[in-house]
């Protein structure tokens, strides 16, 4: 239950972020993606079954609460959530460089598959040159930010596991 609600808590929050702060935040006409950044961190964490319910659950949020075409962020973020969970697992150094290098390039490769799903689904109407630039900017967003979110959502997740007792 107490995990439930800390990453219901962290999506809520990253939700709030974006859409309040970083909402005018633009680099080049592009902001970051929070919840694209707690999914991946969350799936580097805890794995593909965590990351695809945070995936889901986040863009579902997003969807919903930003006005956006419905159910296209959840995909693409369930999606993202389930493949960088997989990717968990090749992950054998505790170097704080490759959970940045792995957001950035998930970040983008997510922001390129919405941005691909959309235009096929009569959603997206933007210049190739906008499109093609989003990715990298928000790729280079989250890579920035995740040496400050990262810490954070470690030491929360640890804190909400359940703690065993030891019997004598």
């Amino acid at each position: 239950m107490r995990r439930t609600l800390s990453i219901g808590a962290t999506i809520v929050t990253a939700l709030l972020l974006q859409s309040t702060v970083f909402a005018q935040m633009k680099l080049f006409g592009v902001r970051p993606e929070l919840v694209y950044l707690v999914t991946i961190l969350i799936a580097i964490l805890e794995g593909p079954g965590e990351g695809m319910v945070v995936g889901f659950a986040g863009g579902l949020a997003q969807d919903f609460l930003l006005n956006q075409p419905k159910g296209l962020t959840a995909l693409t973020l369930t999606l993202l959530g389930y493949g960088v969970g997989l990717l968990r697992q090749y992950i054998v150094s505790p170097s704080p460089l490759l959970p940045t290098l792995l957001v950035a390039v998930s970040t983008a490769a997510g922001v390129v598959f919405y941005e691909v799903v959309g235009f096929l689904l009569g959603q997206v109407d933007q210049p190739l040159t906008f499109s093609l630039k989003v990715p990298l900017l928000t790729g280079i967003y989250g890579a920035v930010l995740t040496p400050i979110v990262y810490p954070i959502l470690r030491r929360m997740e640890e804190r909400s596991r359940p703690r065993r007792v030891a019997r004598l």
